[in-house]
């Protein structure tokens, strides 16, 4: 009896530490969330100090995204995982740092950036195509018709992101300013396109990198309207 009561309580004990450790592990995710966004601040911050308009439009951009995921949960009822909106804010603050130079001195950092962008992007696309499976009884994707439509949604959106960039430098050359967004040349706008796939690759084949709980609360909250 006696042996069967400690090992009852040394299965609750561990059962209660991998709770702690659960519940810690989240609470880290959230101060590394923390930690990023005063980084974009000090990004933006910067940007004002010196003057340079596309290094704090850029940083401004990146810190409102990453209040995103607590917008969607307030007013959508969507919640997105701790570890999901530390993916998010990662990305972003990526995307901000190399404005301050990464991008013209490390010929990968662009292709990362580009990567973990796109994954982010695969992921909205997700919860898009799993509301609309769910919600519309004339419509069934099946997974891999799913899988397709990830892919042509993250090429979608890297093509109008190409598009946008060039406008801005062709506003920008007429105005005699400093355009907020760059393009340098034909190749990176094909490597850019290239990487913002893998990105898509990565969600599309991947289980874990899905929003499942975003995709399932968004679809109830479709249907209770």
């Amino acid at each position: 009896m006696t042996d069967v009561l400690d090992d009852e309580s040394l299965d609750d004990a561990g059962d209660a530490d991998d709770a702690g450790d659960d519940l810690l592990s989240e609470e880290r995710e959230r101060w590394l969330v923390r930690l990023l966004q005063l980084g974009l601040v000090g990004i933006v911050g910067y940007g004002l100090y010196r003057g340079e308009t596309g290094v704090a439009v850029n940083g401004a951009l990146a810190l409102g995204v990453t209040f995103v995921p607590a917008l969607l949960r307030r007013d959508a009822g969507i919640s997105l995982d701790a570890g999901y909106v530390l993916w998010i804010s990662t990305a972003v603050f990526v995307h901000a740092v190399g404005i301050l130079g990464p991008y013209q001195q490390l010929p990968w950092y662009d292709s990362v950036a580009h990567a973990l962008s796109a994954s982010v992007v695969a992921g909205a696309g997700y919860v898009t195509v799993v509301t609309i499976d769910e919600e519309s009884a004339e419509t069934e994707l099946p997974s891999e018709l799913q899988f397709a439509f990830l892919l042509v949604f993250v090429m979608a959106f890297g093509v109008l992101w190409e598009i946008m960039e060039f406008g801005t430098e062709q506003v920008a050359s007429m105005l005699g300013g400093r355009a907020l967004l760059v393009q340098y040349g034909l190749d990176d706008v094909i490597n850019d396109l290239v990487f913002n796939q893998v990105g898509a690759l990565v969600v599309a084949a991947f289980d874990v990198a899905r929003p499942d709980s975003a995709a399932d609360e968004a679809a109830e909250a479709v249907d209770e309207r």
